[in-house]
């Protein structure tokens, strides 16, 4: 693995886009590469997508799959495709924006929003990270608790002291996570990828065990349906359905997507400045001929092949926790929705090697997905408040209140579910303002996004609104 930068979003190249105009006017334009996959240098532009998709298989994820699996079979899959859909768009846009202006999407709305808007933004940010931690953490929690809380509480520990020492145990782990990123980017990259893999491999695992319908599964995916059976069903079904599309588009990675990108400027910057030349002083050479304006044209068709791989992977992987959950789960009189009670039921449906490889995928979508989560926080609270945060500080900072949820005896289950909604709503006020950047000539330049993004972008954030407010009149009404 290569020794380069940390991943950390304050630098030369996020401090401002006129880091980028270092190069010398007299500098060469090097020949234009072509694209091919006989190269190796694609491989080396793949990995930030692959982090990002940590967050739509985390453990919020594990909890809606499997009530929503359990309760209405596979009859909510389709939110799965149009979610994904949005997320491939969204994760484009935010990879595009860092890759063009260099900054972070919190770093372009303190720098183009007015200072009132900038801390609302941040207020709205800083609840999503919150509720994004809790989740991942009880996950990590939940995980190690289901593999080996059995032995400690054949000792005599309580389930909430198995709990909260298996916490403590998953804060260290992710700290020694988030260490990698001081050996380089490229080695925590590798690291998120690989538990990726582990749980993409563990949902295989089951899938082959329960024998699905796959037509049934096909027709679920492509035809849109709710279980209007009784209002109460179908209140059930909004806000499964609500918690499915905050648990697969995540507002925190919408933030961190943007610093992902950054490494490779970094690198690039320190090793070839003219290459990140945002235009040329020659009359006789066009911005579009520049060599700043190819690189980045190159590494977006980079960026694009990385968030479509890593998100249709996490879609796979969210389709198959419905799929196993709708055929072990549905025929047993009550619906599932504890993440323990599933681990318990698979073992005497399926084998015990069923129930295992379950707990192993939660734990690494848990450990991989808060480390994720702490990431996003610092960029976060560094972008929208231009302050230098430690990212080891953070984690600790973020771990009490999932700590003082375990401690106090809370139902892990519902509080992922929750945390999920409230991850919808605050989803808005990271998409709101991508789509305001990324729309600008100003910010953009050449690269503003075409009217069919435009389009596509701003009817996303209108569908994810409308169920946020369908929601909120479903609540009403029910109280």
């Amino acid at each position: 693995m290569e020794d380069l930068p940390p991943i950390h979003t304050h630098g030369p190249l996020s401090a401002s886009p006129a880091a980028f105009t270092a190069a010398s006017s007299t500098s060469s334009l090097p020949p234009r590469p072509k694209f091919s996959f006989r190269r190796n240098e694609i491989w080396s532009y793949f990995g930030p997508a692959f982090v990002a998709s940590v967050a739509y298989i985390d453990p919020g994820n594990f909890a809606t799959n499997i009530e929503g699996g359990s309760r209405l079979g596979y009859r909510l899959l389709w939110v799965l495709l149009w979610s994904n859909a949005m997320a491939i768009l969204i994760q484009y846009l935010s990879a595009k924006l860092g890759i063009v202006t260099g900054l972070t999407l919190p770093q372009n709305c303190r720098k183009h929003f007015r200072r009132s808007t900038t801390i609302s933004l941040w207020v709205a940010a800083e609840v999503a990270a919150i509720a994004t931690d809790l989740a991942e953490f009880l996950g990590a929690a939940l995980g190690l608790y289901l593999l080996f809380g059995p032995a400690l509480l054949a000792h005599g520990v309580s389930r909430t002291g198995t709990l909260f020492i298996a916490g403590l145990v998953a804060s260290v782990a992710v700290f020694a996570i988030l260490a990698l990123d001081l050996a380089g980017y490229r080695w925590l990259e590798a690291t998120i990828m690989a538990f990726v893999g582990v749980i993409g491999l563990c949902y295989g695992f089951e899938v082959f065990l329960v024998h699905p319908d796959w037509h049934a599964a096909a027709v679920s995916v492509l035809i849109p349906t709710l279980d209007t059976g009784s209002p109460a069903h179908f209140h059930q079904s909004i806000y499964l359905a609500v918690s499915m599309l905050g648990a697969t588009v995540m507002p925190h990675v919408v933030y961190l997507h943007s610093a992902l990108v950054q490494p490779r400027l970094h690198s690039l910057a320190a090793t070839n400045p003219a290459a990140l030349h945002p235009d040329t002083d020659d009359p006789q050479t066009t911005p579009l001929r520049s060599p700043g304006h190819r690189f980045r044209r190159r590494y977006l068709r980079f960026e694009l092949i990385d968030v479509f791989v890593a998100m249709n992977g996490a879609w796979l992987i969210n389709s198959a926790m419905i799929v196993v959950a709708a055929v072990a789960f549905t025929n047993l009189g009550s619906p599932v929705t504890d993440v323990e009670t599933a681990y318990k039921t698979l073992g005497p449906l399926l084998g015990p090697a069923a129930a295992t490889v379950f707990a192993v995928a939660l734990l690494c979508s848990g450990l991989s997905s808060s480390t994720v989560g702490v990431m996003a926080g610092q960029v976060i609270i560094e972008g929208f408040l231009h302050i230098k945060f430690p990212i080891f500080l953070r984690r600790l900072i973020t771990v009490i209140p999932a700590l003082i949820v375990i401690a106090v005896g809370l139902d892990p289950l519902r509080i992922l579910i929750l945390s999920q909604v409230v991850l919808s709503f605050a989803l808005p006020f990271a998409l709101i303002p991508l789509l305001l950047l990324t729309s600008s000539h100003d910010v953009m330049g050449d690269f503003c996004s075409a009217l069919r993004t435009r389009i596509a972008g701003w009817t996303a954030a209108a569908i994810i609104i409308g169920l946020n407010v369908i929601l909120v009149g479903q609540l009403a009404f029910a109280s």
